[in-house]
């Protein structure tokens, strides 16, 4: 929950490579004040059956920006199987030697302010993926 001195983080996870949520994937949360700061790691979770993150470290004060690290591989590697059987045509399944994931991890950086929560939804896929403030 944000303060006056703070602001709060939280996220999820939609697959839209099979329209559900994406759960088990770890997350872990950075911060820094100021851009010649060094990045502070303060811990991480992992995602729920609905694809949410809701018990991500505080900020400390001062924070002005976070870093949100989604290790992506090893979710799309749990999914491979049942992936392959829904997605036929997909091209990991048409291509030998094909990466799992295109992008192994995740990592998503931006700025905030004291007072403010922002809730940062990844929109994942094998191949890409999409990030906004969400609310």
């Amino acid at each position: 929950m944000s303060t006056d001195t703070t602001a709060s983080v939280s996220t999820h996870i939609l697959d839209t490579s099979v329209g559900r949520p994406a759960e088990g994937v770890a997350i872990t949360l950075a911060a820094r004040a100021g851009s010649d700061a060094d990045w502070v790691a303060l811990g991480g979770s992992a995602t729920d059956a609905d694809g949410r993150c809701k018990d991500l470290p505080a900020l400390p004060e001062g924070t002005t920006h976070v870093r949100l690290d989604f290790q992506t591989e090893a979710y799309f590697l749990s999914k491979q199987n049942k992936q392959a059987e829904a997605q036929q045509d997909a091209p990991a399944n048409r291509d030998s030697g094909a990466p799992v994931a295109f992008f192994p991890e995740v990592a998503i950086t931006f700025a905030v302010v004291p007072g403010e929560h922002y809730h940062v939804p990844l929109l994942l896929n094998p191949f890409g993926y999409s990030v906004y403030r969400g609310s």
